[in-house]
């Protein structure tokens, strides 16, 4: 916004003084005048030194000898505004556009109380007086429209800008908050269909209808959108979504992939988009796992991803495929990554080592986590059943017996301690607590 471009240089307020002066002073009242010019000299010098008090007080001193003074107004409401005196600083103002409301700078002083107060009504009134001397103070009116919420007269006056003078950042982002709206998606997903008719070399209006389809969970619309795009414009980077999926599904890989990376560095796609383009090249690599190492640098890209955990959930993906060493390297991934501890990704973590025989890693991550979470049972389940694989007997009932006591309304994971159990006092030779833990498990398993 131009809020605050109140400045006058110092010899353009001589010079203004001087002209009041000439025009309303008579000649012969040399002695006034010179009164006049040393109050203002001073108003100037005590607010550059920021002592606007004294500065106030030459100020009416001027208006004293020189009663229908615009400037001497003005200066008086600029000081009254540095001071936080809004009351007089907004008469001041109001004065000096009374005595002469063809001056710009004037009307921006009621603006600028009017703007610090939120007195948004005032605002939008006393800017479009101003947009009378400087159309492009209409951003100014777009910004108060937002603040207000009147989002039907924001679009107008956005449209009129961009169509007068071209379109800018802050333009565009108040349209897209605007047309992400409900109301307008569809008025708007029209108006960008037409417009990419009109002048299909424009990449604003593809990324805008991108945007809305992919708000709209409408992804394949957003896709075909960036296919539009790509044969448009080929070097877009949205148009590097499409193009992406043309390489995969003609198996270019190394194509595909040099997308891939201009897609995931980009700063203007949104991480929907992404998440997308990333799950399609996994789905890849499952098939092609020469390309793991390029999956691994794709998956960098989301390090500091606040919305998903993208190693976690590719570990997951990998999990319910079977595949549970690339899932333990992702889950181990996830770990040093964010948290050491997290809950979900340990236990995801201990059932992969369990499926993938990895007993020891699973046995030393069981037991660190019993100590982060005493009262979980299942971590004492997985140390109990490592230490059985490993033939650490004795300390697998040790930990089993005190893992059981957490177990509450789970039948299962109860029937599995027994199971453990039975198989720590066979390999310490006691088969008649074998059979009793045995047994155990198989009535808990008929209850389930």
């Amino acid at each position: 916004m131009k809020k605050g471009v109140l400045i006058i240089l110092f010899f353009v307020l001589l010079g203004n003084s001087n002209s009041v002066l000439a025009q309303t002073e008579p000649e012969d009242i040399a002695m006034a005048t010179d009164d006049y010019q040393d109050a203002f000299y001073e108003s100037l010098k005590q607010k550059g030194i920021e002592n606007y008090d004294k500065a106030i007080v030459s100020l009416e001193k001027c208006i004293k000898l020189k009663p229908n003074d615009a400037v001497a107004y003005f200066e008086l409401g600029k000081n009254y505004l540095a001071l936080k005196n809004y009351k007089n600083a907004q008469d001041a103002f109001e004065k000096a556009t009374q005595l002469n409301p063809k001056n710009k700078w004037y009307w921006l002083g009621i603006y600028d109380v009017s703007y610090e107060t939120k007195n948004y009504p005032l605002a939008i009134e006393t800017i479009q007086k101003i947009m009378v001397f400087d159309e492009e103070y209409k951003d100014d009116l777009i910004s108060l429209y937002m603040i207000t919420n009147q989002f039907d007269k924001a679009l107008t006056a956005i449209n009129e800008m961009n169509d007068k003078f071209g379109k800018s950042e802050d333009r565009e982002r108040y349209k897209i908050q605007i047309l992400s709206q409900g109301k307008y998606q569809d008025a708007a997903i029209t108006n960008l269909i037409d417009q990419i008719k009109k002048n299909p070399k424009e990449e604003s209006n593809y990324v805008n209808l991108i945007f809305l389809y992919s708000k709209a969970e409408e992804t394949d619309k957003a896709l075909d959108i960036a296919k539009q795009l790509s044969k448009e414009i080929p070097d877009s980077e949205w148009a590097q979504v499409s193009l992406f999926k043309v390489y995969l599904d003609a198996n270019q890989a190394d194509k595909a992939i040099k997308a891939m990376n201009i897609v995931l560095s980009s700063s203007k796609i949104d991480s929907k988009m992404k998440h997308r383009t990333l799950n399609e090249f996994l789905i890849y690599v499952t098939k092609n796992p020469q390309y793991g190492p390029d999956l691994e640098k794709a998956i960098a890209y989301f390090d500091n991803d606040k919305e998903i955990d993208v190693a976690k959930e590719i570990g997951k993906f990998y999990h319910g495929k079977g595949q549970f060493e690339n899932a333990i390297k992702y889950y181990e991934k996830d770990l040093r990554t964010n948290s050491e501890t997290d809950r979900e990704t340990n236990l995801l973590l201990l059932d992969a080592y369990a499926q993938a025989k990895q007993f020891e890693p699973m046995t030393k991550r069981a037991m660190s986590m019993i100590e982060v979470y005493p009262s979980q049972p299942q971590f004492y389940y997985y140390a109990g059943l490592g230490n059985n694989q490993l033939k650490q007997f004795k300390n697998a009932k040790t930990v089993l017996e005190m893992g059981l006591d957490y177990v509450v309304d789970d039948k299962k994971l109860e029937a599995n301690f027994n199971i453990q159990l039975g198989e720590a006092y066979n390999g310490l030779g006691d088969a008649k607590k074998k059979e009793e833990y045995f047994l155990k498990a198989n009535e808990l398993l008929k209850q389930k």
